[in-house]
């Protein structure tokens, strides 16, 4: 479902992405991880067409997203879903209307189909009856849920997740990796996770590909992983410095 091919980016004199290829599988969580400042998000904005690469290829399906004009990119960008890393639920809305904003942005719905889509999707996160509660009430996993419920409410192909676990203890992690793992089996959705949480990476990968120095050195199974022969990978998942360490 997405490929980057030979992809380079920019800021200035830094270089933060290397001739970077990457292929995610359709139908599976993909969990890139690396270093703080290595590149991450900016490789994320790429696959949303946020970012155009200064060369390279960016593919979903069948469409390469540097030749579509921007309201060809903002059909494709409605097949996503984002979580963001602390949420980012607007704290002047309630829950419900937080939920219901990409509904009201994107669809032609009655007030009654909104809100009934808004109800299903936070059942789905297991926070039903809170639509009039806002974000400042609710504990960090609970906003959390609430983004998961606004990202799926369009019901996307392809979910993104930035960090998703930052910031909670490992026990309200454990359930938000379970609440990935149980959204993308429950709808097929390909996904695609930011996180340094070792042991979260691990729970919910199907594939995990390492970022270094703004190629990928290392892709497959957490297996492959577990079992990798590359000391800059070993170094990363024992939390050693490494003497390649910059």
């Amino acid at each position: 479902m997405i490929r980057l091919v030979n992809l380079n980016k920019s800021f200035k004199s830094q270089q933060v992405l290397r001739d970077l290829n990457l292929t995610i599988p359709s139908g599976q969580t993909t969990v890139i991880i690396g270093r703080s400042g290595g590149g991450k998000s900016v490789l994320l904005k790429h696959i949303m067409g946020l970012i155009r690469p200064d060369s390279g290829e960016v593919w979903i399906d069948r469409e390469e997203l540097n030749r579509l004009k921007e309201r060809e990119l903002y059909r494709v960008r409605k097949r996503f879903g984002m979580l963001f890393q602390e949420g980012a639920l607007f704290d002047s809305m309630s829950v419900g209307e937080n939920v219901a904003f990409p509904l009201r942005e994107h669809k032609k719905m009655s007030h009654h189909e909104i809100e009934k889509v808004v109800a299903e999707k936070l059942a789905l996160v297991g926070l039903s009856n809170i639509e009039e509660k806002m974000p400042s009430e609710l504990s960090g996993g609970m906003r959390k849920r609430v983004a998961l419920a606004r990202a799926i409410a369009l019901d996307p192909d392809i979910l993104l997740f930035d960090e998703p676990t930052t910031g909670l203890d490992p026990i309200m992690t454990a359930s938000i990796d379970r609440l990935i793992t149980e959204t993308q089996k429950r709808f097929q959705l390909t996904c695609v996770v930011i996180s340094h949480d070792i042991q979260s990476v691990f729970r919910i990968a199907h594939h995990i590909a390492m970022l270094y120095e703004g190629k990928i050195i290392e892709e497959g199974t957490p297996e492959v992983f577990r079992q990798s022969s590359n000391k800059i990978v070993q170094d990363f998942l024992l939390g050693r410095i490494s003497e390649n360490a910059t």
